[in-house]
């Protein structure tokens, strides 16, 4: 088939797309306006949640204390941004869960109450990464 002048050709994925696109006419509001804060401590909230939730079938292992300096390490993030957002009762709990996933001084726990715990403390760290909210100006850079 030959090309037609100025156009697609005929069968292309191009036919009947608009030219530039559509833009909203003036004074129309946009609906999705950016929030005042943000929600930081979600992804590191998930990711200590699953680690949790997999490591529960190890707890008796070696491999185990691998799993605690994660859960540490993601709990004192966690703490981090609830200080930031000044949710004062998540730091209070994700200071608690730092001392209690400790791999350095272990809290003597049997191994059905830490299993238990396990599965507790990642619907914990879900809600604290729902929760946890820091507002949009402490992102700002400082000048100096």
């Amino acid at each position: 088939m030959a090309a037609r002048k100025g156009r697609p050709p005929v069968g292309s994925s191009q036919h009947g797309v608009p030219a530039a696109p559509v833009r909203p006419a003036a004074g129309a509001t946009s609906t999705r306006a950016t929030p005042g804060f943000t929600r930081p401590a979600l992804a590191p909230s998930l990711i200590a949640a699953i680690v949790l939730l997999a490591c529960v079938a190890i707890i008796d292992s070696s491999g185990f204390v691998f799993a605690r300096w994660g859960v540490t390490v993601l709990a004192l993030i966690v703490l981090v941004f609830a200080v930031r957002g000044k949710t004062w009762w998540a730091a209070l709990l994700m200071a608690a869960v730092a001392v209690c996933w400790n791999p350095l001084v272990t809290v003597p726990i049997p191994g059905q109450v830490w299993a238990a715990l396990q599965i507790l403390v990642a619907a914990l760290f879900i809600v604290m990464g729902i929760a946890v909210k820091v507002p949009r100006e402490a992102d700002a850079p400082r000048a100096s």
